[in-house]
């Protein structure tokens, strides 16, 4: 029987709506199909949207597909990037590491001067060449609209690039009076040699209210809701040996488990609370990952504030809409393309209207056959990524008045830090937990 939590969110005074359904993967069925279906859905998506920008960008320049282009006339052509990588991995390279006495050198990034860019739509493909184009900035997948002049040489010369930009945004309340806080804490990685049970607490404590002073028990009371952005738990590698598993094993299995549950039981408690799946948690490896099953959380999931919600997860909450990912889309851009920090990768996938453009190139995704849910048609207010290396903060416009909070969450189990998102004025700020003791 689910604990009544009514009396909690009215007393919080929050109006949450999930709205994951785009993400659910229910009625899909595999049948072998390859991935072109999810490129052509995107590709139609998004260039018909490319499409009614043109008018308002370059309306003296007709559009034309790639095997309609004509030397020397210049045109605007809408498709679907693909990028040239000298360092990309090939699967051949891994078998052949696997006969090698000499490993191969993994990079942190597979930039090269030599990569370039290619442009395809259903009729073909043509080489992009040009002063304005930064092969560094794209990666495989981005849909986008380019105006310029086939070159002698067969390539395509670029003259000026046109991207979606920010879509359009629902409209945010005028006035929230009171202050209310939005937690956010990714990578407790419980189970983890290196985590510090008493930081978690620390956390825990803070959020319901048993930590700090009168002030900061003032603004526990108006935290309204908490997001966990995947990797909460973490199991010893030397348990996935092939072999089968011995009773004493199962039980290190289920340690983090138990350990976790007894957290978010806490939190359940006292307010409402949404997990995401990470890449180490056990969850389904393509996005999008779906809920984590309600069977691992015995004591929190009987509570009406407990959430298991998908990767990526899009909620309102006082018709302020998040988005967030637990990482890994802003993780393989930045394998496959160059920023000067996470945030630009996440304003690059915002402007380019797409979650996980490197999906399914290099980011494993399931092959939807009608539709891409990764394509962003509502504008978040916050967008959210887990599992990143610190905490960052910057607010974003769009040209029709939008603006979005992106915000990177710090892996916690390395750094003791959650993040504090006020709904009133969007400001976020960095809350740290730290276990060591001066003399």
């Amino acid at each position: 029987m689910e604990v009544d939590g009514e009396q909690i969110l009215q007393r919080k005074h929050s109006q949450y709506h999930n709205l994951d359904e785009v993400f659910l993967v229910r009625n899909e069925v595999y049948k072998g199909q390859q991935y072109s279906q999810i490129y052509y859905a995107r590709l139609h998506i998004l260039r018909t949207l490319l499409h009614s920008l043109v008018p308002h960008w370059k309306s003296h320049i007709p559009v034309c597909k790639i095997l309609g282009l004509e030397e020397g006339k210049e045109c605007i052509l809408v498709g679907t990037l693909y990028k040239d990588m000298k360092l990309k991995p090939c699967i051949l390279d891994e078998y052949a590491k696997e006969r090698s006495l000499i490993p191969l050198v993994k990079p942190h990034n597979f930039m090269h001067p030599d990569d370039h860019l290619i442009l395809e739509d259903e009729s073909g493909r043509v080489k992009l060449e040009g002063a304005t184009l930064f092969p560094s900035v794209y990666v495989t997948g981005v849909v986008v609209a380019f105006v310029g002049k086939e070159s002698g040489a067969g390539s395509f010369l670029v003259h000026d690039i046109l991207e979606a930009g920010l879509p359009p945004q629902i409209e945010k309340p005028l006035k929230l009076g009171d202050d209310k806080y939005v937690v956010f804490v990714s990578g407790l990685s419980v189970g983890n040699s290196t985590s510090n049970p008493l930081q978690s607490q620390l956390l825990v404590d803070h959020i319901t209210g048993h930590l700090g002073d009168e002030n900061e028990q003032r603004i526990a009371a108006e935290i309204v809701h908490v997001v966990i952005a995947g990797n909460s738990v973490e199991f010893a590698r030397g348990l996935f040996n092939g072999q089968i598993t011995g009773s004493k094993d199962q039980s290190k299995l289920s340690e983090p488990f138990r350990e976790l549950d007894v957290l978010l039981t806490q939190i359940a408690a006292g307010v409402s609370l949404d997990i995401m799946p990470g890449p180490n948690d056990p969850a389904n490896f393509y996005l999008p990952q779906q809920p984590l099953n309600r069977c691992l959380f015995p004591g929190s999931s009987v509570y009406n504030t407990f959430r298991s919600c998908t990767n990526p997860h899009s909620f309102e909450l006082d018709s302020i809409r998040f988005i967030g990912t637990s990482g890994q889309n802003i993780d393989d851009l930045e394998k496959y393309s160059e920023a000067k920090d996470k945030l630009e990768f996440l304003e690059r996938t915002l402007r380019w209207r797409h979650l996980a453009p490197s999906a399914p190139n290099t980011l494993g995704c399931y092959p939807f056959t009608d539709r891409d849910p990764f394509v962003i048609e509502s504008c978040p207010h916050v967008y959210f990524v887990g599992n990143q290396d610190k905490y960052e903060s910057r607010l974003i416009k769009g040209s029709e008045g939008q603006m979005t909070q992106l915000i990177t969450i710090p892996k916690f189990c390395e750094t003791g830090v959650a993040v504090v998102l006020n709904l009133r004025n969007q400001e976020s700020h960095a809350l740290s937990f730290g276990t060591q003791f001066s003399l």
